[in-house]
Formats: structure tokens, C-alpha cells, sequence
């Protein structure tokens, strides 16, 4: 079905307010990176300046395939969403450009990326492995959301 199908059980598009404003709240989501025959897909946290950038950190293995695949892609895609109930969950889908933050440049970044999200394993481990900051820059955003019940299941007006 299609989102336009869908609006009979309740289904709504965000406008470009309400999908800032759910990237300010989120702290996750997965990266979908172009390779041959499906495309790669990574769970990451991230930083949102607020307005049309991500921010990632990779913690690199030797032959790191995520690195390999970010390096070489042009265009991204990124999914961030929050499910509390089969009635009430929200996602955004972006698409947009991915390129490496110089080292010079992660100080100016340093408010973003406190706020993204870590496991306590990958802050361990980037004591000793080596850490690379990437930019995401959005050229498409679309959200949809569902909150409460679809109307045929809403209580009649008495």
C-alpha cells in the first residue's frame, strides 16, 4: 500500500519542522552505504547539527569494508526511526551526500557529536583503534508517522 493508501488508517507525513526536530531527539539509526547486488547496512549513532548534517564516528578495523564503502560512495542513505506501539512509531528517511571530516575540523564538531550516542564497548575500544568523522549531507528528507489508533478502531461518538 501506499502512504497515500495508508492515510485512512491514520498514517501522516511530517513536514521539515517536525522531521528536525525528530532528528534532534534521536541518537540512532542505520546507514545504508551502495555495493554490489544489496546495499551495505550499518547501525550507527549520530550527531544532527540541527539542520541539513549528520555527523558519524567509525572506529576502523585494518580492512575496515565500512570505510571502504563510505570512501567510494557518492550518495547515501540514512533511517532513523522510533516504534513504541504497532499505533505509534515515527521514521525519517534521508538521502544525501557522505564525504570525510578533516581531523583539523573535529573541533568545530565537538558540541554535535557529545550529544551521539555510544556503547560503552566502542568507547573502549577507540582508546585503541584508529577513529574517522564523517559527513552527511542531506539533500532529501521524507517522514512518516502514526500516532494512535487507525480510525476504524477509534471509539464511535456517542
Amino acid at each position: 500500500m501506499s502512504v497515500d493508501e495508508l492515510r485512512e488508517y491514520g498514517l501522516v507525513e511530517m513536514d521539515d519542522s517536525e522531521i528536525r526536530n525528530f532528528l534532534s531527539t534521536r541518537k540512532t539509526g542505520v546507514l545504508g552505504l551502495p555495493d554490489e547486488g544489496a546495499p551495505y547496512l550499518l547501525p550507527l549513532s549520530f550527531g544532527y547539527d540541527g539542520d541539513s548534517r549528520l555527523y558519524f564516528t567509525y572506529l576502523l578495523g585494518s580492512n575496515s569494508r565500512k570505510e571502504a564503502l563510505t570512501e567510494r560512495a557518492a550518495n547515501a542513505s540514512f533511517l532513523a526511526f522510533s516504534v513504541d506501539t504497532a499505533y505509534n512509531w515515527e521514521s525519517v528517511l534521508l538521502s544525501g551526500r557522505i564525504s570525510t571530516v578533516s581531523e583539523s575540523s573535529w573541533d568545530e564538531l565537538e558540541e554535535v557529536l557529545a550529544d551521539a550516542w555510544r556503547p560503552s564497548l566502542l568507547e573502549s575500544a577507540s582508546l585503541s583503534g584508529e577513529v574517522a568523522v564523517y559527513e552527511f549531507r542531506i539533500d532529501e528528507r521524507t517522514g512518516i508517522k502514526h500516532q494512535g489508533l487507525p480510525p476504524a478502531f477509534e471509539p464511535a461518538d456517542e
